[in-house]
């Protein structure tokens, strides 16, 4: 079209996909083939976030302890290890989630549980 070109009232786009439930809730499925784009969990930036925030603050000195940092926040200190955990994921599995390019499986609830130490273990759970 041209600038002189008027724009029609009305366009009508067609997209195929289907709504199914998963876990309580809809999700839009593509057609085979279709690719998505990724999004960001903004759950797990957040907790990727806080875990590096609380981690330079004990590393800092601001704070002595776990214990005394979690009071400050307000959060059972048992909840901010599993936490502070995440520091010790791989670069390359933390650029992913920053990116939105980690499997579908990988969730808070998921890093929150116990993982391997060894990049190359996690690399092999988290893929």
């Amino acid at each position: 079209m041209t600038r002189d070109t008027p724009m029609p009232d009305v366009i009508t786009i067609q997209v195929p996909f289907r709504v199914v439930k998963r876990g309580g809730r809809k999700e839009m499925q593509m057609p085979e083939g279709a690719t998505q784009p990724r999004r960001t969990d903004n759950t797990l930036v957040k907790a990727l976030a806080r875990a590096f925030r609380w981690k330079r603050m004990l590393e800092s000195g601001e704070f002595a302890t776990t214990a005394e940092l979690a009071e400050r926040e307000g959060i059972a200190p048992s909840y901010m290890t599993r936490v502070l955990r995440l520091t010790l994921l791989a670069p390359d599995i933390i650029e992913s989630i920053l990116d939105g390019k980690h499997g579908l499986d990988v969730g808070l609830g998921r890093l929150l549980a116990p993982f391997p130490m060894d990049w190359k273990h996690q690399r092999s759970s988290f893929r």
